[in-house]
């Protein structure tokens, strides 16, 4: 099978030719794509626990650890102790990262509707289904690793 046949070389290329025109964007701003995706997910007007972070973007929590640390050097967000459990620390913007966060925002939407003006509706729907359909596979084989199938010893000789 050639590369161009696969799958996973489709969504790669096209990740990496969006993550491209997204840090073009944000280089002009004087941050990264990276940084964009984690003001994203944090709320503007109440703050996000650190500890939700890092599942919403599918991160590890020591990597977003030090890119936190970035954040908070560059003015874009500060740490405050959860009001209620204050074990906890709720990340907050600074007025620049919600200026970035909006920035980014903005650089989603309008790659969206330029790729909306390109592709029908019913041509996105079977987008998102096959999406949906490829990461169930990859569910399920993530499954097998974590349970693989038990093996009959009587069949294989063992």
């Amino acid at each position: 099978m050639k590369r161009e046949e696969t799958v996973d070389y489709h969504i790669k290329s096209a990740w990496h030719a969006i993550s491209r025109m997204y840090n073009q964007k944000a280089a002009q701003h004087d941050f990264t794509t990276a940084i964009g995706f984690v003001l994203i997910n944090i709320n503007s007007k109440e703050g996000t626990p650190a500890t939700k972070i890092a599942p919403l973007m599918g991160l590890e929590a020591r990597s977003l650890t030090r890119m936190l640390k970035t954040m908070e050097e560059k003015g874009l967000i500060y740490r405050k102790p959860d009001p209620i459990d204050k074990r906890s620390v709720r990340i907050f913007l600074t007025p620049p990262g919600k200026r970035k966060k909006e920035i980014s925002v903005q650089t989603i939407k309008e790659f969206n509707l330029m790729v909306r003006e390109q592709v029908t509706e019913e041509e996105l729907e079977v987008f998102f289904r096959v999406f949906q359909k490829i990461n169930t596979v990859i569910e399920n084989l993530q499954s097998e690793t974590i349970h693989p199938n038990t093996y009959n010893d009587e069949l294989y000789g063992l």
